[in-house]
C-alpha cells in the first residue's frame, strides 16, 4: 500500500524533468535560429551578397539569370575585375538599381580608343575576357571598343564597360563610375541554366 501511494510522485517528477529538457532545447534552438539569422544578415550586409544577372551585357562571361556572389570587404579592384555598382545618376538607359561590369579604366589613367582597340594611356590593353564580336550561337558582339574620346579618369573613379560590349550602356555612354558607388567585387558564379554552378573569377 505505502509502495502504490509512492509512485505517482516520481512519475510526475520525471514528467517535469523532461517538459523542462524540451523547454531547454527549444530554445537553444531558437538561439541558433537567431544566431544564424543574424550572422546571414551580416554577411550580406558586410561581407558576401549575392546579385542575379538580368542582361546579356556581359555575355559570354555572364550568362542572363546567373547568380554571381559579390565580395564587399577586403579587395582591390584592378584593371579586368568584374563589379557591381549602383547605377549611376547619368544612366537613364535602365531602373536597375545595381549593375555589372568589368573594369577597364583606373583612377588617374588616361582612356581612349582606336579602332577596335582600348587604349591606355595611349599605350594597347590586352583584353583576353572579350568574346568574339560574331560569336555562333548567333550572339552580336559588334564591336570591342566604340569611339572612346579621350578621357582623363578622375581620382576614386572607374571606367566600366561590358563583354559584349556591342549590346552594352556602359562608361563610353554615361562616364566613369565613383569609387562610393561601388557595391563589390564578383568573385563567383553559383548558379546557371536552373542548377547549381561554380565558376571562380
Amino acid at each position: 500500500m505505502i509502495d502504490s501511494d509512492l509512485k505517482p510522485t516520481p512519475t510526475r517528477a520525471h514528467s517535469t524533468g523532461a517538459q523542462r529538457r524540451k523547454r531547454r532545447r527549444l530554445v537553444e534552438w531558437a538561439i541558433v535560429v537567431v544566431l544564424a539569422v543574424a550572422v546571414a544578415a551580416g554577411l550580406r550586409s558586410f561581407v558576401v551578397q549575392a546579385f542575379f544577372v538580368p542582361s546579356g551585357s556581359m555575355l559570354p562571361t555572364l550568362q542572363i539569370g546567373d547568380r554571381i556572389l559579390v565580395l564587399k570587404v577586403g579587395y582591390k579592384i584592378q584593371r579586368g575585375d568584374i563589379v557591381v555598382f549602383r547605377r549611376t545618376p547619368a544612366d537613364t538607359s535602365t531602373t536597375d538599381a545595381d549593375l555589372v561590369k568589368r573594369v577597364i579604366g583606373l583612377p588617374g589613367e588616361t582612356i581612349s580608343s582606336r579602332g577596335d582597340t582600348v587604349l591606355i594611356n595611349g599605350k594597347p590593353v590586352a583584353e583576353p575576357w572579350l568574346p568574339p564580336l560574331r560569336m555562333q550561337d548567333g550572339l552580336n558582339c559588334a564591336e570591342s571598343a566604340l569611339a572612346i574620346p579621350r578621357t582623363k579618369i578622375p581620382a576614386d573613379h572607374y571606367f566600366v564597360m561590358g563583354d559584349c560590349r556591342g549590346d552594352s550602356v556602359d562608361s563610353r555612354a554615361w562616364g566613369t563610375v565613383p569609387s562610393s558607388y561601388i557595391v563589390g567585387k564578383v568573385f563567383v558564379i553559383v548558379w546557371r541554366f536552373g542548377h547549381p554552378y561554380f565558376h571562380w573569377f
